[in-house]
């Protein structure tokens, strides 16, 4: 797989630098002086970032990058709306015609960004994704399979870079055959929590959900570009006691030594805590599958490594299970 991609095995993690008020839905971003923090501190623990779009936010890191010199490798996200309604969205995704026309032409402008930032940044962004979790039947952005392979298709017309489509494991295995043809690699998402899976269970199951991607496309290279353990939960979706920063802990060892030994390059999700994700209940899942909570402190799955690093944090901020 690396030698296809051109790139070597190392630590990965996806990077959402939100802070408290801001979001991408609200188009409030972190400072420069915020997101270098969090370079700084991601920066000696981990080699590849996944960014999920091509907002202002993005711009930002890879501006952070050049003007810092930090030694990151970035693959860059293309952030999709709804092309198409979904019925089967719990939460909901039934839109009018007008909405989706609006949604068609702010992805293809989205392309377009992708496009400039990796011609732009040639030597930091090593791979783009087509989008992320737009095909998966929960979805509330759905775009048609045909849909994603025109944005493919376009996409390798302009840049040289890996072109690739971040999803659940489950599509992958019987609905992007036809995609799955035109990436140059496929990109899995698997959660062992978000499926009622206890930690004793996590690692067969995340590798079940591997094999059964390879198994279908025995020729293509695979990514894992999101896997994690939220550390809290309000029981929506996960069982608030399946949700802690022990599991957390637990499932990233186990997690990175079965990768690293296979050379699987995997994103971890998530970096930092994201509190605009979600519900407004506190301990809303989506908020908490950072390693480092929103205060920048390290959950305990950091702590050890962290420890002299970040030598302002005080005993007080860290305390196991605590948000």
């Amino acid at each position: 797989m690396s030698s296809t991609l051109n790139i070597e095995h190392g630590h990965a993690i996806c990077y959402s630098g939100y802070r408290d008020g801001q979001s991408p839905a609200s188009g409030i971003y972190p400072a420069y002086d915020e997101v270098k923090d969090d370079l700084l501190i991601l920066h000696g623990n981990w080699k590849y970032l996944r960014l999920y779009d091509c907002s202002r936010h993005a711009e930002l890191v890879l501006d952070v990058i050049v003007r810092e010199d930090l030694d990151f490798r970035i693959m860059l996200g293309a952030d999709m709306g709804a092309e198409v309604s979904n019925p089967q969205c719990p939460w909901g995704a039934d839109f009018e015609a007008d909405v989706l026309a609006r949604n068609a032409a702010a992805n293809s402008a989205e392309v377009d960004r992708l496009i400039a930032l990796a011609k732009r940044y040639p030597e930091i962004v090593f791979s783009v994704s087509v989008g992320n979790e737009a095909s998966v039947e929960w979805t509330d952005h759905m775009v048609p399979v045909e849909k994603l392979i025109s944005y493919v298709r376009r996409i390798k017309k302009s840049i040289e870079q890996p072109v690739t489509f971040c999803e659940n494991y489950d599509p992958w295995t019987y609905k992007l055959n036809d995609l799955a043809a035109e990436l140059d690699f496929i990109s899995v998402h698997t959660y062992p929590a978000w499926e009622y899976i206890s930690i004793a269970n996590a690692l067969e199951y995340t590798k079940k959900n591997y094999r059964s991607v390879a198994f279908c496309h025995p020729d293509k290279p695979i990514v894992i570009t999101e896997a994690g353990w939220t550390t809290a939960s309000n029981g929506r979706g996960i069982e608030p006691d399946n949700a802690s920063e022990e599991l957390q802990a637990s499932y990233y060892q186990q997690l990175l030594d079965w990768t690293n030994s296979e050379k699987i390059l995997t994103f971890v999700f998530e970096a930092f805590d994201e509190p605009w994700k979600g519900s407004v209940h506190p301990q809303e899942p989506e908020k908490h599958w950072g390693l480092f909570n929103v205060k920048r402190t390290p959950k305990l799955v950091m702590q050890a490594l962290y420890a002299e690093r970040l030598p302002d944090v005080q005993a007080d901020d860290i305390v196991v299970g605590a948000m």
